[in-house]
């Protein structure tokens, strides 16, 4: 069985760096064409170079868009998906990616990081998918993949904005599930473990015991029966077989993507 997205268009937020990159990197090499968001331009346009150098490799003939985009706020969602409509045509698939990771003690959270986080990670999908999931409808066809953490189902201290708001997305899953599920249109949650990426290499950076990152990940790790941090090629495999065919029968989940033993982070 291979998962195959030959045709379809993309909307990957969050695209321009880890688990977002990697997905986008493995849409196109499954076949689609894709629209990566991000706000720092600078660091988008690398994204795309690296992505669109697989099609001389791979021979993929998807298009690869990149576009800087505030999700924050709802024109500019508005915006996205005017544009990516405009270049690639009407989006089968959206990955809603986008998020950092918000922490810190409970009573010092204002109100400000609050409203920052859920207009990142809540409101964005919420406006994003309310503004694809009528097309998605006529069309009877569509995916929605709504990148959570673990936090979403067992959340932890430290880090109270990310885990309300990761919880708010599972619940939107659900919600879109139920109710587009008879239009052929699935919405599915994956989780994140501890994935290598940019958060875990800040987390090295501030760690003061002088270990290289590859000796910090493999003692990070001694706390995970599997004792190795997954890839985020591994999570985008998870995300290209959700989008696909092959993941036809799948709806309304929240699956982890952990190894089968990570502790919340």
């Amino acid at each position: 069985m291979e998962a195959r997205l030959d045709g379809r268009n993309a909307i990957i937020t969050g695209g321009s760096a880890g688990i977002g990159k990697a997905i986008a990197k493995n849409f196109l090499s499954s076949g689609a064409n894709v629209a990566i968001i991000a706000r720092r331009s600078d660091v988008l346009e690398a994204a795309k170079v690296e992505i669109e150098s697989l099609k001389s490799i791979e021979g993929s003939t998807g298009k690869v868009f990149a576009l800087s985009a505030d999700i924050r706020l709802a024109e500019e969602c508005k915006n996205v998906v005017t544009k990516v409509e405009a270049e690639l045509g009407h989006i089968d698939v959206l990955v809603n990616n986008a998020g950092t990771s918000q922490r810190g003690d409970f009573l010092e959270v204002t109100d400000e990081i609050w409203q920052d986080d859920l207009d990142l990670k809540l409101f964005a999908a919420v406006r994003l998918s309310r503004l694809i999931i009528p097309g998605m409808r006529s069309r009877k066809w569509g995916r929605i993949i709504n990148v959570l953490n673990l936090g979403a189902k067992a959340p932890n201290g430290g880090g109270a904005p990310t885990a309300v708001s990761r919880a708010a997305g599972m619940a939107l899953t659900k919600v879109l599930a139920n109710e587009n599920a008879g239009f052929n249109i699935l919405v599915n949650g994956l989780l994140v473990g501890r994935i290598k990426s940019d958060q875990w290499e800040r987390r090295h950076a501030a760690d003061t015991r002088g270990l290289t990152l590859e000796e910090w990940y493999e003692d990070e790790a001694n706390k995970l029966n599997i004792e190795r941090f997954g890839t985020a090629e591994e999570f985008a495999n998870m995300a290209t077989f959700l989008a696909s065919d092959s993941g036809s029968y799948i709806n309304g989940t929240a699956i982890n993507v952990d190894g089968g033993s990570c502790p919340v982070v």
